[in-house]
C-alpha cells in the first residue's frame, strides 16, 4: 500500500509539516503539493470546498508524494467514508468532545472488526494500491479536533480511545469556549495550561499532538520549530 508520510515521519520521531487548502481549486492544490509539504489538508468544514472539488484536489495532490488528508464538516459517517473512498489518507474531525465521539469517529474510519466502515474504496484502491482493503486500517490516520473546554476536561478518556492516532487543536473554538476572544494565536489558552496538558497527555498515551502555526518565525521553517513545544505537526 502507498506510504502515509505522516506515519513514517512520526515513526522516525519527526515533526509533520502540513499545509492547508481552503480555496476550491485543483490547480492550487497541485501547486501547493509541489512546494515541499509533508501533507496537505483539504478543508471541507470551513473551506469553500464541496465533495466533487475535494475529489479533484486529491487527484491533483496525487501528482506528488504528498499525503492528502481531509477535514470533514462533522462527525458524520457517510461524509467521512465518502472522503476515505475518494483517497483521503487522513481524516481531521471537528468537535470531538467525549470518548463516545472519538469512538464513533474511529469506528467510521476502520473496516470491521475494528470499526464499521463500509467496503467500497472506489478511488482509494487505485490511489492506495491493490492491498488497500487489507492495510487501510493501519495506514489511515485519524485526528480528533480538541476545541472546547469540554473536550479538554475529557482529554484523558478521549486519548484512551483505541485507534485514535492524533489530536488537532482548534484554537478559535477552544478560545471561545474558555471565554477568550477567538484567535488563531494559541498564546491565550496556552497560558491557561491547556496546551501543556494536551502535550503531556499525548506523550503519555503515545498519540500525536498537532496545532496550527501562523507565525513562520516560530513555525516549521525555523528548523521545524513546532516540535520544540512537544507537538508533532
Amino acid at each position: 500500500m502507498r506510504e502515509n508520510k505522516l506515519r513514517t515521519i512520526w515513526k522516525q520521531g519527526g515533526c509533520v509539516i502540513n499545509g492547508w487548502l481552503s480555496v476550491p481549486s485543483s490547480f492550487s492544490a497541485e501547486v501547493m503539493a509541489h512546494t515541499g509539504w509533508d501533507s496537505l489538508c483539504i478543508d471541507t468544514q470551513h473551506g469553500m470546498i464541496d465533495f466533487q472539488t475535494a475529489f479533484s484536489m486529491m487527484q491533483a495532490i496525487s501528482t506528488t508524494g504528498v499525503t492528502p488528508i481531509v477535514r470533514v464538516p462533522w462527525n458524520e459517517p457517510a461524509a467521512i467514508m465518502k472522503c476515505l473512498d475518494a483517497g483521503a489518507f487522513g481524516v481531521i474531525c471537528p468537535m470531538i468532545n467525549t470518548r463516545a465521539d472519538a469512538e464513533r469517529l474511529v469506528a467510521t474510519c476502520r473496516y470491521p472488526p475494528a470499526g464499521f466502515r463500509s467496503c467500497g474504496p472506489t478511488r482509494a484502491a487505485l490511489y492506495g494500491g491493490g492491498d488497500y482493503q487489507a492495510k487501510a486500517n493501519e495506514t489511515i490516520v485519524v485526528f480528533a479536533m480538541i476545541e472546547t473546554a469540554e473536550a479538554v476536561a475529557n482529554l484523558d478518556s478521549i486519548l484512551s480511545t483505541p485507534g485514535l492516532d492524533a489530536i488537532f487543536i482548534g484554537p478559535n473554538d477552544l478560545a471561545i469556549s474558555m471565554g477568550l476572544p477567538n484567535s488563531l494565536d494559541p498564546t491565550p489558552w496556552r497560558q491557561g495550561g491547556s496546551a501543556h496538558r494536551q502535550r503531556r497527555l499525548c506523550q503519555g498515551d503515545g498519540r500525536q499532538g498537532l496545532r496550527l502555526c501562523i507565525d513562520p518565525q516560530r513555525g516549521p521553517h525555523s528548523g521545524r520549530g513546532c516540535d520544540r513545544h512537544g507537538f508533532r505537526g
